[in-house]
């Protein structure tokens, strides 16, 4: 299965930071910092913004985003190279 980073799952359901921290009664800055790194964000957080982005929890990816991005390149570039 693929996975998206929280950031991809929000801009996907066309929300911006500011209406996804009014909906879930948190800051644009707090959102924004989870967006970036996922790694220590708190369960009920999660669970709120999987079922605001209708997104299934296994399909988010939970860590630093700049990680999951370098990855998803590399194996982008494998895959051209295979072919």
């Amino acid at each position: 299965m693929y996975q998206i980073t929280l950031r991809a799952a929000r801009t996907n359901r066309g929300l911006t930071l500011d209406e996804v921290a009014r909906l879930v009664d948190r800051t644009p800055k707090t959102i924004a910092k989870y967006e970036s790194d996922s790694t220590s964000i708190p369960r009920d957080l999660f669970l709120s913004l999987v079922k605001l982005y209708t997104v299934p929890e296994d399909m988010v990816f939970c860590g630093v985003e700049s990680v999951f991005i370098g990855s998803s390149k590399g194996s982008a570039k494998r895959k051209r190279k295979a072919s």
